[in-house]
């Protein structure tokens, strides 16, 4: 049976696994979209315990992909140079499953807020990818091949009635601005067909700045709930695809002090022309880290080649779309970033073979 909130199911979990007594108040939930408890028990362990969370089949599947990489690396061995947070142990009826917690430990995306992820980091990010591409993939006890779902081509076509009705006022406005893009939805479709074509490694496949940790002067890699076999396109588009976001992110929407009112000085809201401009310069000054994680990366994986740099770029490009549909679900309009999202993204799927060196994806 599945425990009421989140306290409750690790207290079940870390009980049966004899790692102590969680306390009975203090810990921290960390956020997240499942539900997660870390604090430190009797036995002074630090545990970090997620709760799957979503619809049953969604979950099922999740849940089986991250058993499946822990017990790829609990039964055959850690690879050297990829390292990721100690799995303790994990409930199969509830979808619970227990790490050692890395306390005080930054993530990816708060390093890079605080321009904090420099190129070591970045060039340490590609090696420990390329080592997880790079495995054998019949160490994957349970080789899950269907593709990732994204991107969704059928709501270039239609949104389904449930999605309408909950979606927010910037992502219909997405969709509007998206679906009669015919050019967009055509380069896609190549991509998602190149990807089946491509030899397929064990991936993240949902590699996102956040799913590093830093700690004690070193990278962990976590969240392993999309891994399978798949294009490693995938992970290095994702990684790309991060930095390409954050140039455009560290683009006022507004100026301060540019125009004058009668109470003085107001901002002027950035065109998009001039929100793209910008983001091109910003791109330019951080293109270094994919460039460092692209020499990390083909330092430690097989076949990093110009044809994987290309697809990485196209994989790049949307996820600078799926990124703005992601800001965009709190939000009733569109902004002047996000379309500049849409826009420097769908240019990266239609010409990838031109994006992948200003990525730093170059030879």
């Amino acid at each position: 049976m599945t425990c009421a909130t989140p306290l409750d199911r690790a207290r079940t979990l870390v009980d049966r696994l004899d790692l102590g007594e969680l306390p009975a108040d203090g810990g921290v939930f960390p956020p997240g979209r499942n539900e997660n408890y870390a604090g430190t028990t009797s036995s002074g362990r630090r545990v970090f315990v997620k709760c799957l969370s979503g619809g049953r089949p969604g979950a099922v599947r999740r849940f089986g992909r991250l058993r499946a990489f822990e017990q790829t690396f609990a039964a055959r061995g850690r690879a050297a140079g990829l390292a990721t947070p100690t799995c303790l142990g994990w409930d199969d009826e509830t979808f619970v499953v227990a790490y050692e917690w890395l306390e005080g430990a930054r993530s990816g995306h708060d390093l890079a807020a605080a321009d904090d992820f420099d190129d070591e980091l970045a060039h340490a990010a590609g090696r420990m990818i390329g080592t997880l591409h790079a495995l054998p993939p019949e160490r994957t006890p349970a080789p899950d091949t269907d593709p990732p779902r994204l991107p969704p081509l059928a709501l270039f076509e239609s949104l389904p009635p449930d999605y309408f009705a909950e979606a927010s006022g910037a992502c219909l406005e997405g969709w509007r601005l998206l679906q009669p893009d015919t050019l967009l939805a055509d380069a896609l479709r190549a991509l998602r067909a190149e990807e089946t074509r491509a030899p397929k490694t064990p991936a993240h496949c949902d590699l996102r700045l956040d799913q590093f940790l830093h700690v004690d002067g070193g990278l962990h890699l976590c969240d392993w709930e999309e891994f399978r076999l798949a294009d490693p396109a995938r992970d290095v588009g994702g990684f790309a695809g991060e930095w390409l976001y954050r140039a455009v992110l560290d683009v006022p929407s507004a100026d301060l002090g540019l125009d004058s009112g009668p109470a003085g000085a107001v901002p002027r809201h950035l065109s998009h022309d001039e929100v793209v401009a910008r983001g091109v310069r910003e791109l330019e000054r951080l293109r270094t880290r994919t460039a460092a994680f692209w020499d990390g990366y083909r330092a430690t994986a097989a076949g990093a080649g110009p044809a994987l740099a290309v697809r990485a770029a196209g994989f790049a490009g949307w996820h600078l779309i799926d990124r703005m549909f992601a800001a965009a679900e709190a939000r009733p309009r569109l902004t002047a970033v996000d379309r500049a999202a849409a826009g420097i993204g769908r240019s990266a799927v239609l010409h990838p073979g031109k994006f992948a060196p200003v990525l730093g994806l170059g030879a």
